[in-house]
């Protein structure tokens, strides 16, 4: 009989992921307000100002830049108006105009690395597992292998390895290079983790009475993957892909924070809590620019780890029996 999340954290999950679902299409919607107001700044009394309902009035009374506000259709207005409400970071630009943008940048990193690491992982792990023998060998060494790299001497390697030719090939926009080299970071690592679940359930699958009987009645090795041991990889390959995307983005926002991740101005959760420690200290807390970032970090990780561990719950083999299509 299949266990159940305890009721708390099922309660958690349901709130975060209702905030989540709310979260990301207003995001998106408000994207071409984001995208010119991220980076604007309004100088004087607007630098490391606390949050408030009502804008704030900057020492020159002129309008934040750029100007074209001014000119624009009333949503973008009404938008714009809501600028002040998590306050302003040292650069006079408003918090919450940062924290959208970054938020789907982080769940960018996150959904694409898991998409890279269950395509290279699955197909990894299912030509090893049914292959057997030395291929099956040689191709788990070179897992080993990786899995023994330093995880940071990676990045720093593909960084510097890749950077200029990547900034050759998209016209100078080093701002994309640095997005495309951590989502091939993070995902170049966590593709092995996929690669030896998958491998141990191939193992399994493959031994079983109706495989057996597949082979016996002539079936080929394309036949019985396609019809016998991926439908029962399913499973597994979305509860991991689930559990993926919160470790890449804690990953994003890990290297983010050091400073070999996402660079300024573009913005994403780790960038910006990093700002934010920057931005605390003994004497004068600044605690809108920690508290924001980090907060929403935590509920979004929070969320997709329990919707892993319920969909872990759901379709985990190893709860039921594995069966012939």
């Amino acid at each position: 009989m299949k266990g159940k999340l305890p009721g708390v954290l099922r309660l958690l999950a349901a709130l975060g992921a209702a905030l989540l679902i709310l979260l990301v299409p207003i995001s998106m919607l408000l994207l071409p307000v984001s995208r010119q107001l991220y980076n604007a700044q309004e100088l004087g009394a607007s630098v490391r100002h606390p949050p408030s309902w009502s804008p704030v009035e900057t020492e020159s009374k002129t309008e934040i830049r750029p100007t074209a506000v001014r000119k624009s259709p009333p949503w973008f207005k009404a938008a714009f108006q809501a600028r002040s409400w998590m306050g302003h970071d040292d650069l006079g630009r408003s918090l919450l105009f940062r924290l959208l943008p970054g938020f789907l940048v982080s769940l960018v990193v996150g959904l694409s690395a898991a998409a890279i690491s269950v395509i290279i992982g699955a197909t990894w792990g299912v030509v090893a597992g049914y292959a057997g023998g030395r291929l099956d060998l040689v191709m788990m060494r070179i897992v080993d292998v990786l899995q023994g790299l330093p995880y940071i001497l990676l990045v720093i390697l593909l960084k510097v390895g890749l950077s200029r030719p990547l900034i050759a090939w998209f016209g100078g926009n080093s701002r994309t290079v640095d997005l495309v080299i951590l989502v091939m970071a993070v995902s170049g690592v966590s593709w092995l983790t996929m690669a030896r679940m998958v491998r141990t359930q191939v193992l399994s699958i493959r031994s079983l009475g109706f495989v057996e009987a597949a082979k016996a009645c002539g079936a080929g090795p394309f036949h019985i993957l396609r019809r016998h041991v991926l439908p029962n990889l399913t499973g597994t390959i979305i509860v991991y892909a689930t559990l993926v995307v919160p470790q890449a983005i804690l990953q994003e926002s890990f290297l983010s924070f050091l400073g070999i991740g996402i660079q300024q101005p573009t913005p994403s959760l780790g960038r910006l809590a990093a700002d934010g420690v920057q931005a605390v200290n003994t004497f004068v807390g600044y605690w809108w620019l920690l508290v924001f970032p980090c907060g929403l970090l935590v509920l979004t990780l929070l969320t997709l780890n329990v919707l892993g561990d319920w969909l872990l719950d759901r379709l985990d083999p190893r709860l039921g029996s594995v069966s012939p299509p």
